[in-house]
């Protein structure tokens, strides 16, 4: 009797036509079926958005020869609309990324690429998302690949609860000069929004947003220490926020 292999579902928030998803892909494919079910253009920075006021349209393609889907919608409904209506199962594994850019700390709040991992976990699906910390079109995943393939592996053949979801980060350092992974947390940052005001040939005042991300962390145990000392950063995330350590210091708002 034949043993049906893994069903890993391929996301991404940068776009089916992304180098990074290629790039992931190639490695879930040594492991499993695969299937691609991600957005039809550039999704960063949607966080848990989901569509609810237009329709979702899906195109049935392929990426390098993968069955694959392009999604109108959001990153967390390409998942959602793969379990949904496209997979033949559910799959055993959603692996998102590889993002160009980090999705370390407070940014794991705002990434596209980990909210599809977090909806992965919420349907009972061990997620990961991997992220690669440099923005250029032309990025070496070689590193990121090999950590994704050893990671992969490993949670393939262990038997995790069902909503296990992982952020992975991997420094912009050649394999050999990267020190191995740590499991940590995530560290205490934000960012420092500021906007650029200007003004459109029409006259009308318009904003461009930038600023700076700063640590707020001197912590040795946590996801920016690991990156910025050559490691690979493995954050297990949960989409439950609620403050534990304040909730029994507010009681007395039970009786106002």
């Amino acid at each position: 009797m034949s043993i049906k292999k893994p069903l890993i579902l391929v996301v991404n928030d940068d776009g089916i036509t992304a180098p990074g998803i290629k790039a992931l892909l190639e490695v879930a494919n040594e492991f499993a079926e695969t299937v691609v079910v991600a957005p039809d253009k550039p999704q960063s920075g949607m966080g848990h958005a989901i569509t609810i006021s237009s329709t979702l349209h899906v195109r049935k393609t392929d990426v390098d020869g993968t069955p694959a889907y392009a999604c109108s919608g959001t990153p967390v409904d390409c998942v959602k609309i793969a379990v949904n209506k496209l997979l033949p199962r559910l799959p055993d594994l959603v692996v998102s990324g590889i993002n160009h850019g980090s999705n370390s700390s407070i940014n794991v709040i705002y990434s596209g690429t980990m909210s599809a991992a977090v909806e992965g976990s919420l349907e009972n699906i061990p997620s990961i998302g991997f992220s690669l910390l440099d923005h250029s079109i032309d990025a070496d995943f070689s590193a990121a690949q090999a950590y994704a393939r050893k990671i992969i592996q490993a949670i393939l053949e262990q038997n995790h609860h069902k909503s296990l979801c992982l952020n992975v980060n991997i420094p912009n350092l050649p394999y050999d000069l990267i020190l191995g992974s740590k499991v940590c947390r995530q560290a205490k940052g934000n960012w420092r929004e500021e906007y650029d005001e200007r003004t459109d040939p029409m006259g009308r005042t318009y904003y461009w947003l930038t600023g700076k991300f700063e640590i707020d962390d001197d912590g040795t145990d946590t996801d920016e220490w690991a990156l910025n000392n050559g490691y690979v950063s493995i954050v297990p995330v949960q989409p439950d926020i609620t403050d534990y350590e304040t909730l029994n210091t507010i009681n007395y708002l039970a009786h106002v």
